[in-house]
């Protein structure tokens, strides 16, 4: 054999070599610094603002338990939904708001875990909006006009309120003269602030987290209806994230709500001011609001 065939042959040895002993490694572990959990947010509100809460708490998680984590935030809900439900999946986690969460829930791709609390509870209610000048004081008045809303996916930004403004007797598809996805709370009252929308739906009050742009915004946009109690959003993980794993990112995230840098993280991502443990039961009384509206996960997609 002449040296170029077996220096050939060494190469393709050591390469076969190569492959083999990575098979047999596999994927780096989930959590390792090599391939680190992902958690997907949506941007409930300025969309810089969340990202940087959220990497801060993903910091404070990995000193707390020694799991690496990478964050992300989608432009929509059903971005982080479908994350989720790929096959393997894009994101290990997701903070989804109440329908967003059921409807993942329902394509097995979403189990609950925690549920934020606000203003100490872990229901929150949504609200529609109107400049206080425009002359619309009820729902009745809604038909023809323009109609903000943060995400087709929002629970308190649309899908509560869609089914608000049904009760009213307004089918926001055929009566409302246009809806506009602004992306978030905040834009949705700002658009309103701004008359580019003549009402709007968010949740109660995102109207106070713009007011350092605009000081006057409680007495310029006025609320007009406000919904029933809805399940807080929280963190959600996927099927395949093993119990052991959830039960440390669960305790870590408990145990960094309770310091005061983890507070103003979680406050600065998702205005969160603690955490509460539940499973998905605590979403039926929400899918029994569908079901009494006589309204399908599908129908409101």
């Amino acid at each position: 054999m002449n040296t170029k065939r077996v220096l050939t042959f060494v190469l393709i040895v050591g390469l076969l070599a190569a492959g083999l002993m990575t098979s047999c490694r596999g994927e780096p572990e989930l959590g390792s610094e090599e391939n680190p959990i992902i958690w997907s947010f949506v941007p409930s509100g300025e969309m810089e603002r969340v990202a940087g809460g959220a990497q801060t708490v993903a910091d404070l998680l990995t000193e707390e338990t020694g799991l690496y984590f990478d964050t992300n935030v989608a432009t929509e809900y059903a971005g982080v939904i479908e994350a989720m439900c790929s096959d393997p999946p894009e994101a290990h986690m997701g903070s989804l708001a109440t329908f967003a969460y059921v409807l993942a829930a329902d394509r097995g791709c979403a189990e609950a875990e925690l549920v934020s609390v606000r203003y100490g509870s872990p229901t929150y209610n949504g609200q529609i909006i109107v400049r206080a000048d425009s002359g619309l004081n009820s729902l009745t008045d809604m038909a023809g006009k323009t109609f903000c809303r943060p995400d087709p996916l929002s629970t308190s930004g649309w899908i509560i309120p869609n089914l608000t403004l049904r009760a009213a007797g307004i089918n926001p598809e055929a009566d409302l003269a246009e809806i506009v996805d602004a992306g978030s709370h905040d834009a949705v009252v700002a658009a309103v602030y701004n008359g580019d929308c003549d009402a709007g739906a968010t949740y109660v009050d995102a109207r106070s987290t713009v007011e350092e742009d605009y000081p006057d915004v409680m007495d310029v946009v006025t609320v007009i209806e406000v919904t029933e109690d809805i399940p807080n959003d929280g963190v959600q993980f996927v099927p395949s994230v093993s119990a052991e794993m959830r039960a440390t990112i669960v305790d870590g995230l408990l145990a960094i709500a309770e310091t005061e840098a983890g507070q103003e993280a979680l406050d600065t991502a998702y205005s969160w001011a603690a955490l509460e443990k539940h499973d998905d039961t605590f979403y039926d009384p929400f899918r029994q609001v569908l079901q009494a509206a006589g309204m399908s996960i599908d129908e409101l997609q």
